[in-house]
């Protein structure tokens, strides 16, 4: 190699070296503690580590490097600021959230069905597709939805009932995942998919397939952090091929509930409100903070476009959020299922509690009823607080929109400017909760509530862009565990005591089979 090669070599290593330097010094310049990183990739290492999840890493910069507060991280050059300070996080999820009305953005210059997908629209036409669908999730719908997941929780408890009776102990984390695919399929495809009975029906296989991570994935995703037009570039897709099969199953489904008999779902409501016309649904009916006020004040702003339901809710935009229900809730929904029935058979007094209660609202209400459910005070603090150990999403991310000034502080954050609330962390976090590696579901009845720090406890988000089906997903867990404790009691086996979580950056789930036995009670209701 001759010596122009070798000096051309050293010369471009050189000014990779400072470019990065340049680039990585975006936080220090600003006053911002940064963690230990890499040349050039940054955190990268760490944030989307295949054998490390994204939460450990989290901790160690919420602990050790001022994220409690905020702390400077890089994804290649990109800076992104982990913010842990809940009064900061208020402003930057609420008060001030038309600085922060995007997530990180995943759109690709291509035909990809999930640029029309709500999690990835943004500004206005986020608010116009979220001010749609939002009022398909208000108590009214839900109840309509009620009676198709109530089905599906029978079906659930009856078939792990009989499983109980030919094993020493049952897969619950296999059966719940079952239960939440037929309640999407139902509720979202109208299909039928019976995936307790048969595991090898299309619609399961062809869902399934979204869930099954690939080092192809993986490296798609990488090119997406450095740059989404990478992907288009690069000639590449990301819609796996599952998505024709689902976008056929839901224009199949629409031309029939066009000329024929409603049930109720998801699909039927997106219907109803394009054919209802209204542009001024608001979203106040969907918080989970007490900020009702500002967070409506934020999606009726005087500058929102007018549109109408039939304009934002085009055909392909209807499959995108079909296609979202499967994506967001099967395996999230299905994971806070499998940790809350091992949280209560781990803690036998809470769970005869709860049962206690359960029967209660059985003789008052007949049966197990939305309304029942709805008044069940220890069923959602059982819930929440298992979202408090186990929330599926470790983080939330939100990105700048014009020029910020962090709240107390003289920092600035610039248009693009990534934000990481670390989710998990504080959900551990000892100032804000006492004993936080127990389960103390206590801490969300009614009378407590008022004690929990306002932004430390976030599964599924705050403000304006919380989870917009967060009441359904509630409704999906509450239900079924009420149908499994009226009808048995739960139990750890042998062997099967402490909980393996799955090495992931993007979701906390258990790595292995969550075994349960399962006692059918004598006079269950």
């Amino acid at each position: 190699m001759g010596v122009e090669v070798w000096l051309l070599l050293v010369v471009g290593v050189l000014g990779v070296w400072a470019y990065s330097r340049w680039r990585h010094s975006y936080w220090s310049a600003r006053g911002v503690p940064t963690a230990p990183y890499l040349p050039v990739i940054g955190h990268l290492h760490k944030l989307y580590s295949l054998l490390v999840s994204r939460w450990i890493y989290n901790d160690e910069v919420y602990y050790k490097h001022g994220g409690a507060t905020f702390c400077g991280l890089y994804e290649f050059f990109n800076p992104v600021l982990l913010v842990g300070d809940p009064d900061i996080i208020k402003h930057i999820l609420i008060k001030d959230f038309d600085h922060f009305v995007n997530s990180r953005s995943f759109r690709v210059d291509n035909d990809s069905l999930q640029n029309d997908m709500l999690f990835n629209m943004e500004g206005e036409e986020w608010k116009a597709l979220r001010n749609v669908m939002s009022p398909t999730f208000t108590s009214g719908k839900m109840r309509r939805m009620f009676p198709l997941v109530y089905h599906k929780a029978d079906a659930l408890v009856s078939f792990s009932l009989k499983e109980a009776t030919k094993k020493p102990h049952v897969d619950m984390k296999y059966n719940f995942g079952r239960y939440t695919m037929d309640t999407i399929g139902s509720c979202a495809f109208g299909i039928e998919c019976n995936s307790l009975e048969n595991e090898n029906s299309e619609f399961t296989l062809q869902a399934d397939s979204f869930f099954k991570f690939t080092f192809t994935m993986f490296l798609k995703f990488m090119l997406l952090l450095i740059s989404p037009k990478l992907i288009s570039l690069l000639g590449l897709s990301l819609d796996l091929p599952a998505m024709k099969f689902l976008e056929r199953v839901v224009l199949e489904t629409k031309a029939a509930r066009e000329v024929g008999q409603k049930r109720g779902d998801f699909l039927d409501l997106l219907l109803e409100s394009r054919a209802a016309e209204n542009p001024n649904i608001n979203d106040s009916d969907h918080t989970t903070q007490d900020d009702d006020h500002t967070m409506h004040n934020h999606l009726t702003t005087s500058n929102q476009p007018t549109i109408t339901s039939k304009q934002v809710l085009k055909d392909r935009v209807i499959v995108a959020q079909c296609v979202l229900f499967l994506v967001a809730g099967y395996d999230t929904t299905a994971s806070t299922l499998a940790f809350s029935a091992f949280l209560l058979a781990k803690n036998p007094v809470q769970q005869q509690r709860l049962r206690q209660e359960l029967q209660k609202m059985v003789e008052e209400h007949g049966d197990v009823t939305y309304q029942g459910i709805m008044e069940a005070k220890f069923l959602e603090a059982c819930i929440m607080e298992t979202l408090r150990m186990y929330p599926p999403a470790p983080l939330i991310e939100r990105r700048c929109t014009k020029t910020y000034q962090l709240p107390g502080t003289e920092i600035t954050l610039h248009p693009e400017d990534l934000v990481s609330v670390p989710v998990r962390s504080l959900h551990y976090d000892s100032r804000y909760w006492h004993d936080p590696e127990e389960f103390i579901p206590d801490r969300f009845l009614p009378e407590n509530k008022g004690s929990i720090t306002s932004c430390t406890h976030l599964p599924f988000g705050s403000g304006p862009r919380n989870c917009v089906a967060m009441r359904f997903a509630l409704m999906e867990a509450k239900v079924v565990l009420a149908k499994l404790l009226l009808a048995a009691e739960i139990h750890l086996p042998e062997g099967h005591k402490e909980l393996v979580l799955e090495t992931s950056p993007f979701l906390i789930r258990p790595k292995k089979c969550v075994n349960l036995i399962l006692t059918p009670l004598t006079n269950n209701n």
